[in-house]
């Protein structure tokens, strides 16, 4: 549980005080420099205030830093500028490590690792320039002298204490308990004893590898504190004159700040192991982690696809990998296929035939080579089973290679394809079936509207003459008729009328099955053509109890086409109205000119009656060739069903298109629209 913001604030500049007072103390008395003050601790107490608040934090650092270092022996004026230094390089590490981020900064990745030596070696480098400066301002010690000792000792602080307050790594121990006990053993024994000695400062090094190893092996914190104990007992033997740097500024007759130098300089080399290690194994967990995840994602995936043969092989073609659905498909297991040849796979007919058709050496590896190529993915391979049965499948095979490309093995993903292509073989033979059968239905097609042409002219001639006759018995040109004779004559001819009807539709009909519609084209008024057709019509309504209208426009309806057709286009559609509409009713024929708005105007040739109507599941059955609704059927309403089919010919071959709505037993709307 984190503490209260405050309250780390408040801990912090406590610790900041008393190390600082600590730190100046323990420094030479004879020397220039403050020793290794905590300006590390300050840098952390302006990156927790945060970006917003680091600003005021720095005056608090100027007066702890110029307070402590004065109180500890230093000129007022040295500590002033020491001071000015410590804020300033506590200012410019906090802006270097929060710029742009909010709470504490990242170390866990190489940007943030280089973002935090930016930072310390930024931090001594004010460091050295602020000591020289005031060496230089109030004549305390040599400027040179200082600057090293300053920019060393406030670099060691900065790298030994800021990774305690940002965000490390989140990776446990990997150290068993044990070695986790021998680890922090032998670094509390080991460190006492390298520094003891006064004249081996080697040994002091000696640490070194236990820091790395625990970097390797502990959790973060843990590594950190381990360096941080072991520094603590260097910083402590050496002011206590113990240990090989205390010694070297008489054995050599150098500065006393050399000591704090050779300290500072042990501190940063061990920070310099520790932190980078500690990252690069946390990043290494995190990859490793992140592979293991994606390893089993995919081995899941590969498990998964039970339908698919999945087959990994190394260079030389050893099987690697052979997933369930290799297993299932192929019918070896896995541990049978494990470090064979996957060139049992294949009979060496199977290898012969792919090669011929891509076209290369007929030996396996060239095969190989070539199905791996991209253009020949989802190719087709005949796979042998391990019953020695053959399957085809269809298949893609990758190469993977590393890094620098070189081919480490192959993956190949197949499917069993073979029912599917005995399915599609089967498919072909019935589609070349049916199409022989529409061919020779065509045919018998033609040769029924041939016959219905044939007969039909046949039958118009004999019935025109029987026309022509029962029009002279009518007259009395072979006498005079009784009253039965004359009723009778009257439906003979009237049956002949509709024999004829019937002829010329069927003529009209074969005309349009064998070589189209032939239409003339002339300019004519639609008005004079829809009034002929109403008047050829009138006398089926002449005898009957119906309200038949006709509206026209005032102004003519020029329209380009053929008029005799178009006549009967009028007389078919006003003749259906009429005969099924009942006593009674009305019948409907209205001519306009519409306008469609952006699309332009159109002419519109509505027929609308009161009759029975039209089963609404039948309407799109309506222009078919002798189709006839179901209620004319059922009220036995003559009709030879194809009127309705010339009648839309004609209109579409005039460029229109008609519609139709309707209604059972409340009536039917037919538009016929032409363009202008």
């Amino acid at each position: 549980m984190r503490l209260d913001p405050a309250v780390r604030a408040s801990g912090l500049l406590a610790v900041l005080v008393a190390s600082g007072i600590l730190a100046v103390h323990s420094a030479p008395s004879d020397g220039s420099v403050i020793g290794i003050w905590p300006v590390g601790v300050a840098s952390a107490l302006a990156i927790e205030a945060g970006r917003r608040r680091a600003p005021y934090v720095v005056p608090v650092v100027l007066v702890v830093a110029v307070l402590t270092i004065w109180q500890g022996g230093r000129p007022f004026d040295v500590a002033l500028g020491y001071g000015i230094g410590i804020a300033v390089e506590t200012a410019v590490v906090a802006a270097v490590l929060l710029r742009g981020r909010a709470g504490r900064p990242p170390l866990r990745t190489d940007a943030d690792l280089r973002r935090y030596f930016l930072a310390c070696g930024a931090a001594g480098g004010v460091g050295a320039a602020a000591g020289a400066l005031t060496s230089w301002a109030t004549g305390f010690g040599e400027p040179a002298e200082v600057a090293l000792a300053l920019g060393a000792a406030h670099t060691a602080s900065q790298l030994t204490l800021l990774p305690f307050f940002m965000r490390l790594p989140q990776h446990g121990s990997i150290a068993s308990p044990v070695e986790r006990a021998a680890q922090w053993g032998a670094s509390l024994v080991l460190t006492p004893l390298v520094f003891y000695p006064d004249q081996l400062p080697s040994m002091a090094f000696m640490v070194v590898p236990l820091l790395a190893w625990g970097a390797l092996r502990l959790r973060p914190l843990e590594a950190l504190a381990q360096m941080a104990a072991t520094l603590f007992f260097a910083i402590v033997m050496t002011s206590s004159g113990r240990g090989p740097f205390a010694a070297v500024p008489q054995a050599f007759d150098l500065s006393p700040d050399t000591r704090g130098v050779l300290l500072a300089a042990y501190a940063a080399t061990c920070a310099l192991i520790v932190v980078p290690l500690m990252i690069r194994v946390g990043q290494h967990i995190v990859i490793s982690r992140e592979a293991r995840s994606q390893r089993d994602k995919v081995q899941s995936i590969v498990d998964g696809a039970t339908g698919i043969a999945i087959i990994g092989t190394d260079p030389e073609g050893r099987v690697t990998l052979f997933n369930p659905g290799a297993e299932r498909l192929l019918g070896y297991s896995a541990a049978e296929m494990m470090g064979r040849s996957a060139r049992v796979l294949h009979t060496m007919r199977s290898v012969v035939d792919k090669a011929d058709e891509l076209g290369t050496t007929r030996n396996y590896g060239s095969v190989v080579r070539e199905i791996a190529r991209p253009e020949h993915a989802g190719t087709q391979m005949r796979f042998l089973r391990q019953d020695g049965v053959e399957r085809v499948h269809s298949m893609t095979l990758n190469r993977m290679v590393d890094d620098l490309g070189t081919i480490v093995g192959y993956v190949s993903t197949s499917e069993d394809v073979t029912d599917q292509l005995r399915a599609q073989d089967r498919l072909q033979d019935s589609l070349h079936t049916e199409r022989q059968a529409v061919e020779q239905l065509r045919e018998l097609d033609r040769a029924k509207d041939a016959f219905v042409s044939s007969v039909s002219h046949e039958l118009r001639t004999p019935i025109t003459s029987i026309l022509g006759y029962l029009e002279l018995l009518a007259d009395g040109s072979y006498g005079a008729l009784s009253p039965p004779q004359a009723t009778a004559l009257q439906r003979v001819s009237a049956n002949s009328d509709r024999l004829l009807s019937l002829i010329d539709e069927l003529l009209t009909l074969s005309r349009l099955s064998e070589d189209g519609l032939a239409l003339s084209s002339r300019a004519f008024d639609l008005r004079e053509v829809v009034e002929e057709g109403y008047g050829v019509v009138a006398p089926a309504w002449e005898h009957r109890r119906l309200d038949v209208s006709l509206g026209l426009p005032s102004e003519p309806v020029l329209f380009v086409g053929d008029r005799d057709m178009l006549e009967r286009v009028v007389v078919n559609l006003l003749g259906n109205a009429v005969k099924f509409t009942p006593e009674g009713g009305s019948v409907e024929v209205c001519l306009e000119v519409a306008d469609r708005g952006v699309a332009g105007p159109e002419i519109h040739l509505d027929v609308r009656d009161t009759g029975m109507g039209i089963p609404t599941h039948e309407i799109q059955q309506l222009f078919s060739r002798f189709f006839r609704s179901s209620l004319a059927q059922e009220r036995a309403i003559p009709g030879s069903g194809l009127g309705l089919s010339i009648t839309r010919a004609i209109i579409e071959k005039h460029g229109g298109v008609i519609d139709v709505e309707s209604v059972v037993d409340r009536g039917t709307l037919f538009r016929v629209r032409l363009p202008v």
